[in-house]
């Protein structure tokens, strides 16, 4: 199969996903326009340039709806000869954006590419569009449905991961985000976002609360304990699936769990005919990539055996890892990963992750592959890991390797 490579990776900052979050001002469609011509003009593409824009959302209803891959090729500079595909695998959508990009490149279906995707969470709120697994008995009874943050207080209490556990981990990611902000580690990658006047509106991810200490945690009531011991009882629920367990512990709440957050990322892909014709020099190859499907009540276990397949798929080992970006959905999940393999902790996440930066759903696969072939470059490190957990009981992991 042909070799398909990452020429480009752009990013938007992340704002607060509220009202009074800076980026609240800008439609998907704008963001998502912006990070377009970001591509375009810093690799001088013009025309037809590319096969398809691969675009990744996961709330797709209103101004997020219909294809908003399509209208965001119109609202940028790309030629309008330029199609469009809005995708959405939850958490994992920018993520299988470049997976689904990188595969057709591979199988011979278009030379170049640009995937990612997008969330503007303060503007069209994370479950506005309906989920029938939650809402429908005919399969939230069958599937033992419980939302998610249950499902992460179940795998703490599964794998045994205590409170202070997933603080220190909170903790530092915080530190580490800083530390990255601190050493310019983002400048490639970041483009700020500016408004109609070319004015900046930000230009740094403004979720970050470096300030965090275990003290300022420990002061937090868990998020999901209502919910679980009171109506509607989902620790009951939880419990039907895995008796097993006594009950749930609940270590879970906003300061160790992913910030909501507005944001987009795009990702240049391409054959060597791609980047010959446009005079790049390639920065990784996308080695391998996977997706599963997983238990649907604990729910967020996917990045484990998902690296497990890539792993077996592309003949690999753990070992032959240099780096990982886990997305820090919950600090049970980055900790699950880390016990399954028995990861050195340093190696995962080096610039902090999602628990410090914010999670903007549809945009967070392509957000941490970008972020995993920065941190390659700068520590002079071969290959990188990327996976996500998936709502619903899914995994998605990429591998790259540097050129």
């Amino acid at each position: 199969m042909t070799d398909a490579y990452i020429y480009d990776a752009v990013r938007s900052p992340r704002g607060k996903g509220r009202k009074d979050g800076s980026l609240h001002e800008v439609t998907s469609l704008r963001l998502s326009a912006q990070m377009l011509n970001a591509i375009k003009d810093r690799n001088n593409l013009d025309g037809h340039a590319v096969e398809d824009v691969i675009w990744g959302n996961v709330t797709q209803v209103g101004e997020q709806g219909a294809c908003l891959a399509r209208s965001a090729v119109l609202a940028s500079d790309l030629d309008e000869r330029i199609p469009g595909l809005a995708i959405n695998r939850f958490c994992a959508s920018g993520m299988e954006a470049v997976n689904l990009a990188a595969n057709q490149v591979r199988g011979g279906a278009g030379d170049g590419y640009i995937a990612g995707g997008v969330e503007m969470m303060s503007r069209v709120p994370m479950g506005s569009d309906g989920a029938a697994i939650a809402a429908d008995p005919s399969i939230a009874m069958e599937t033992y449905f419980v939302p998610q943050g249950i499902s992460a207080d179940l795998i703490a209490t599964k794998y045994g991961f205590t409170r202070d556990q997933a603080d220190a981990l909170a903790v530092e990611s915080q530190r580490r985000a800083k530390a990255a902000w601190d050493d310019n580690r983002f400048a490639r990658s970041v483009v700020a976002v500016k408004d109609q006047n070319g004015l900046t509106i930000l230009d740094h991810d403004e979720y970050m609360r470096p300030g965090t200490d275990m003290q300022s945690l420990g002061a937090l009531n868990a998020s999901f304990q209502m919910m679980g011991e009171q109506m509607p009882g989902f620790d009951k629920v939880a419990l039907l699936r895995y008796p097993e367990i006594e009950r749930i512990n609940h270590i879970h709440h906003a300061g160790n769990s992913s910030g909501i957050v507005d944001g987009s990322a795009a990702v240049l892909i391409g054959n060597k005919d791609f980047g010959e014709k446009w005079g790049l020099k390639p920065r990784a190859r996308i080695r391998a990539t996977a997706k599963i499907g997983t238990e649907p009540t604990i729910m967020l276990t996917g990045p484990v055996p998902v690296t497990e397949k890539i792993l077996r798929d592309s003949g690999m080992a753990i070992g032959d890892i240099d780096l990982f970006e886990v997305n820090e959905a919950f600090a049970a999940v980055v900790l699950r990963f880390q016990q399954a393999f028995d990861v050195d902790p340093d190696l995962v996440n080096v610039n902090g992750g999602s628990i410090a930066m914010g999670h903007p759903l549809g945009a967070t696969g392509a957000i941490i592959i970008g972020t995993l072939l920065d941190e390659l470059e700068r520590s002079d490190k071969e290959v990188g890991l990327a996976t996500l957990c998936i709502a619903s009981g899914m995994g998605a992991a990429t591998i790259i390797e540097r050129v």
